[in-house]
């Protein structure tokens, strides 16, 4: 690949930007009950019928418990100055409360300890999707319990690597799990309805300030933030009901996580339905107890969200009018390509007083680059995709707006969640039998731009 295929350089981006590539404990590592570690909601939900696409599990996934040296090599060879990953909750502490499984412990120093040496920055993730299911036994995100467990979690976690790590995040997009988990029923632990959704909310919120106080307080020297899904939402026509629609999605899924951290509270006057929060699940003295001064927050965008007012949607009265009616492109999973919406989500955030720095911690684009052809894989599309989201953060950072990173999803092909292995997202392709791994064009094309010459 020329020069010449990529429209910028590294150094435009500036000389402390961070270069990341991102992986999850579920999604990655394997070993599902080797060395003490627990079960976890997804170990139970990919063992329910029906729920995955393809009918696997991530018992093995990647196998990056065994193969981590070799991965966090691949990251390093490719360029990049971070290594982002998560840490898992069952496999630290089983039973998501109580005793500390020591081989869990020991395992995440050996995956820090081989990213210092190689010069890689650790970005750990303290809670990527993947719940204790003892926890989950009792009530999971929807019981207030949970927020007790996390803290305490947290604080083993930066006691144990407090003095290695610096930069945390806390939560891996919370509108994500509380959503999918807890209200649509498609994601662990499968829960369907309003009555698990919003309590699942209010804890998640309270978590996610409570584990940025006990990593202010164990750690010396903290960067910390929390990672937010987040969408440019367009609303389809200016007639006003579906200028009214864009405003309640846009509390739904870009807000309701952000503007409490920020001490402003749910924002009710956009999507009203959150007042059930005050009214049935929160208590008084948790109101001074959601915010947290976070050093940056995380901005996880894939696709914008064209909307419009239906009345004959339940509750919300919002429906989305799908990329393919629309005629645009998409990835692999339908999600409509888009550059310049990552940039508006940037514009947006940054108008935030509070915020004061941004990060895009996930990038990153499924398509249907299964085979090797003649030992290399031509992910073009993928290319252009990095490419055009690229070229919208740059347009931000030109503008002034506060964005110090871009960290891609994800390093190898890895389980998909609901999808399986059938959505691949990796730089690396991996054959799941043989578990080999083969740079695609688009892991190549990274390491053109971060070790290029300037």
């Amino acid at each position: 690949m020329q020069q010449s295929a990529i429209p910028f350089t590294r150094k435009d981006f500036g000389d402390d930007f961070l270069w990341g590539v991102t992986i999850s404990a579920f999604q990655n590592e394997g070993a599902h009950n080797l060395d003490g570690k627990g079960a976890s909601i997804w170990d139970t939900f990919t063992g329910r019928k029906g729920k995955i696409r393809d009918k696997t599990h991530a018992q093995v996934a990647c196998d990056f418990y065994n193969r981590y040296t070799q991965d966090i090599l691949l990251a390093k060879m490719l360029g990049f100055n971070v290594f982002r990953f998560s840490l898992s909750w069952a496999r630290i502490i089983p039973g998501g409360t109580g005793p500390v499984n020591q081989a869990g412990i020991d395992f995440y120093h050996r995956v820090i300890d081989a990213c210092l040496e190689l010069g890689l920055e650790p970005y750990v993730t303290l809670y990527h999707w993947d719940l204790p299911q003892a926890l989950e036994n009792k009530g999971g995100w929807c019981h207030r319990g949970v927020v007790f467990a996390f803290e305490n979690y947290v604080r083993v976690c930066t006691k144990a690597y407090g003095n290695k790590v610096k930069n945390w995040i806390i939560l891996n997009e919370p509108f994500g799990f509380t959503a999918l988990g807890y209200m649509l029923g498609v994601h662990a632990p499968g829960k369907i309805g309003l009555s698990w959704f919003l309590p699942a909310v209010h804890h998640a919120v309270m978590a996610q300030a409570e584990g940025g106080r006990v990593v202010r307080e164990e750690v010396a020297g903290a960067n910390i933030g929390t990672a937010l899904s987040c969408s440019q939402i367009v609303p389809f026509t200016d007639n006003e009901k579906d200028l009214k629609a864009a405003r309640k999605a846009d509390a739904l899924f870009n807000r309701i996580f952000l503007e409490p951290s920020l001490g402003m509270g749910y924002p009710v006057n956009d999507f009203p339905l959150l007042k059930r929060i005050e009214r049935r699940y929160a208590l008084w003295r948790d109101w001074d107890k959601l915010a947290f001064d976070f050093d940056f927050i995380g901005v996880q965008n894939y696709f914008p969200l064209v909307v419009k007012y239906n009345a004959f949607m339940p509750v919300v009265n919002i429906s989305e009018v799908k990329p393919r009616a629309r005629n645009v492109p998409t990835t692999a999973l339908g999600w409509e390509i888009n550059g310049d919406g990552l940039y508006e989500v940037l514009k947006q955030f940054s108008a935030y007083d509070r915020v004061k720095k941004l990060i895009v911690t996930e990038g990153g684009a499924a398509f249907p680059d299964l085979r090797a052809e003649n030992g290399a894989i031509h992910d073009r599309d993928r290319v252009s995709y990095f490419t055009e989201y690229l070229e919208g953060v740059l347009k931000a950072k030109r503008e002034g707006i506060p964005v110090d990173g871009y960290f891609a999803w994800t390093l190898t092909d890895n389980f998909e969640w609901a999808e399986g292995y059938r959505a691949r997202f990796g730089l690396v392709h991996v054959n799941f039998e043989t578990q080999q791994r083969t740079i695609k064009d688009s892991g190549y094309w990274f390491r053109e731009l971060l070790n290029a010459e300037e």
